[in-house]
Parts: structure tokens; sequence; C-alpha cells
């Protein structure tokens, strides 16, 4: 039977897949909130059941923390495995939602219908898009269409302490021939996209230290070294004036974007200056050299995050303080090394400091790299001309500026790749009161999952 019996089937069962998600956004899992312990293992039971049903071997699996859910079914093809979160952020402040949090519906809105609830978007509508086109696949089919591990986790939003544990203790067990991952979302709400690029993270924490003691500016002023002056022309240095970064060997690690990959940025047609615009700014800072898309999806950078010391109270204190401090952090892309970048950075930045002055790190090196995909793998343009069906429109290969975890996890403990694709938009509000997932995005994400599987089974 055709995939046009799937999409056919998706599309005359979708009130019975909205019940079903209304069912699972019900359920109150707050995972970092110990009240609503019960409501995790919950929601965890709820999907295995479900799962069950589509003929999925299925077992919520215990951690120190909340459960997993892991289920396995199918067979031939290629080996895929999907991940999701069951979990959700807390509600707080509750004062601001329009609804109970916790008692979804359908909601029409000037831009159309969405679905109002916590997690309807972040992450249970997304994880229920791809389990309901396994549904419709199995009920025209008779069968799934590929073999599929199902690996849910119940931590997202609150760490994932027994993540990394877990998937170490079941490598075995979880390792496919690619991870699937909906957690993301459309590129400028409009543009199906891949994400292939995640930019990895460090940091630093550090004091610099001048006099033993704060001191009287009249009587010291001119002569003791000022720790906020050497702190302050300590990090103005980071940069040249064309926006590169100054600590030794920071670029060597960094893989030139590819000129295909460049094209494609370059076809999205960013408006970077509205993108500014929605926050007060107007013009890019970073790299003169570099497009506004490769500045925050594949170029590294070096951040100020945190800077202080002195009086800071009301009124004034004629000081000089003995201590400045600040925080500084790295995205990091390609091959990039967090230890390798931090310890460089502690050696010049130490370099810069007087000789009567000292520098005092507060944490341990540690980062995570940046997790970059193999586009060359054909699923990877398979997916993409899939989703490109779905929508009417060209889909893109796209970079993240922040990280997720998750996807570098899959890379370094069970060593394959993650192929990223969400259908959230940027205002759905996720983490904020009043959530809410567009109806469309829900309806065209099953459809896309079915193409996605189709074209990779």
């Amino acid at each position: 039977m055709s995939l046009d019996a799937v999409l056919a089937r998706i599309d005359k069962d979708l009130p019975e897949a909205l019940d079903r998600l209304m069912a699972l956004l019900r359920i109150p899992s707050i995972s970092t909130d110990p009240a609503y312990r019960g409501d995790c293992a919950k929601a965890a039971d709820w999907l295995v059941e479900d799962l069950k049903s589509l003929g999925f071997d299925a077992a919520s699996r215990p951690t120190p923390g909340h459960p997993m859910v892991v289920a396995h079914g199918g067979a031939g093809g290629r080996h895929l495995l999907f991940y999701g979160h069951y979990d959700v952020q807390p509600v707080d402040p509750l004062e601001l939602w329009a609804r109970d949090p916790f008692d979804p519906a359908i909601e029409e809105t000037a831009k159309g219908k969405v679905i109002r609830a916590r997690g309807s978007s972040d992450d249970k509508g997304q994880l229920m898009t791809f389990l309901e086109a396994c549904r419709a696949w199995k009920a025209v089919h008779g069968s799934l269409p590929c073999k599929l591990t199902i690996f849910l986790e119940g931590e997202e939003e609150s760490g994932s302490p027994s993540l990394i544990p877990f998937m170490q203790e079941n490598a075995g067990e979880l390792r496919a021939d690619l991870a699937l991952i909906c957690d993301t979302g459309l590129f400028e709400d409009a543009v199906p996209a891949i994400t292939t690029m995640l930019r990895g993270l460090c940091k630093a924490e550090f004091t610099v230290r001048a006099a033993s003691r704060d001191l009287h500016s009249g009587m010291y002023g001119g002569l003791a070294r000022n720790p906020i002056h050497v702190l302050t022309r300590l990090l103005s240095g980071l940069h040249d004036a064309e926006g590169r970064v100054q600590v030794p060997g920071f670029y060597d690690d960094v893989a030139e974007l590819p000129d295909a990959l460049r094209q494609q940025w370059q076809a999205l047609a960013f408006d970077h200056a509205k993108y500014l615009g929605d926050v007060g700014l107007s013009l890019p800072a970073g790299e003169v050299d570099r497009t506004p898309l490769e500045m925050i999806w594949s170029r590294p950078t070096a951040e100020v995050n945190g800077i202080w010391g002195g009086y800071t109270g009301a009124g004034f204190k004629t000081v000089l303080p003995s201590e400045a401090h600040a925080k500084v952090s790295f995205r990091l892309v390609s091959r990039q090394d967090p230890e390798k970048v931090l310890k460089s950075f502690r050696k010049w930045a130490e370099a810069q400091i007087p000789a009567d002055c000292e520098i005092i790190w507060h944490d341990g090196i540690e980062g995570s790299p940046a997790s970059v995909m193999e586009i060359g793998d054909p699923a990877f343009e398979a997916a993409r001309q899939a989703l490109t069906d779905e929508w009417g429109r060209a889909a893109a290969f796209v970079g993240s500026g922040g990280s997720i975890p998750i996807a570098g996890y899959f890379k370094t403990v069970l060593g394959m790749d993650a192929m990223l694709i969400g259908f959230g938009r940027d205002d759905d509000q996720i983490h904020s009161p009043n959530e809410k997932y567009d109806l469309d995005c829900f309806h065209k994400g099953i459809r896309s999952w079915a193409r996605v599987l189709a074209r990779l089974a």
C-alpha cells in the first residue's frame, strides 16, 4: 500500500490523535519538582501502554530519577532510534496563564488554531507527531516501516542527571544506525528544517585580586592597582577590531563552512535587521567577514556573561576594591576541544595580569563539544526531500547557535549521528505561561514523519 494511504489515514484520524495528545497533556509531569514524581511515572506508564498498542515491546525503565521509556518494534531496513522527552517545565507564575496549564484545549487565535497547554510544544506534542505517524503506518500496512527503537526521557527539563549513565549502561540496546530527535522548530516559523550543527559550550569564572584589602581611593588612587581596570583591559582584549577572538590557537580546529551549505543558508534570506531589531539593536557585531547566519550557527564565540567588583550599593563609596570578578563563556564549533580552549584561555589571561596581582579560577575545566552531523549520509538528503514534499517549500539544513546535549551524547556515547527535525514556532512560549503548539504544526508534523519514514525505510 502506498504512502498516500498512510497520509490519508493521518488526516482521517486527526481527531483521535488530538484526543490522545490531550490525555498525555493532562498529566502534570514536572520533573524538577519532587511533588510530581508520581505524575512523571504516570506519564511514562501512559506512553508504555500507547507504544504497546502499536506493537512495540515497551517498558518503563527505572533510574535514580524519573523513568526512561524504551520500546522496540518493527524489522528490516535501517535501524532508527527516536528520542523525545515526556517531562515538562514548571508552570509558575500560575496567575499569568489564561487557563489551567494541564487542562488542554484547542483555541482559535489570529494565526489559526492552537493546542494550549504546558508541554504542548515542548515536547509532548512533538513527541506524539512521531508516534502518530507510526500508528498510521501500522494501521495501513499492518507493520511498522522498519526496525525502530523509541527512547523517551523524563528528566530533560531538569538537567538529565540519569541520562548519560543510562545510555552507557544500555549502549548495546540503544545503539542504532541513526537517531531522530523532535525537539526543534521551523526556520523563521515557516521553513521546514533539519538541524545539522549545534554549538558546544565551555565556561570560566575567575577573580582578579590586587591589594590585600579595599583601599581608600584618595590615599591610594593613582598608585595602587585597581583590579577592575586590570580585568576590563583583559576582557577588552578578547577580540580585535574585526571581531576575532585573540586567544592563541582558538581557531585551529574550526573548519570552514562548505560552499554548498553556505549557499543554502544564503538562500534562506535571513533578515538580520529584523532579528536584531526585535531586541532593540541594529548593527551586527562579531567577525566582519562573516554573514549573520554563519556567526550564530557555524562560528565560535567568546562572551562576557557577567562582571562585577567594588561597591555597587546605593550612594557612593570611594574605594579601590581588592577584587574584581567575571564569568566568560565560549560557544564552540567544528572540532574545538573544550579542555584545549579553556587551557589556552587561562594561559592567555594569566599573561595579562601584572606581577603584583593574581588571577583565581573558581571552577574546573569542563564543557561540551560541538555536534556536526555527517550530512553526506544519504538519509539526510532523503529526509530533506520528504519535508519539502510535505511543506511545499524547500527544506533546509540549518545550524543552531545553542546546544542540544542529547545530540552530542548520541555521538559520544553511542557513536551515531542524530537528525533533528521539529515543527515548533518561535511564538510557542515554551517554558513560559500559555504555552501552545499550532494545530497545523501537529498535523503536518505527523505527515512529515510518515514521509521521512517512507524515505528512510
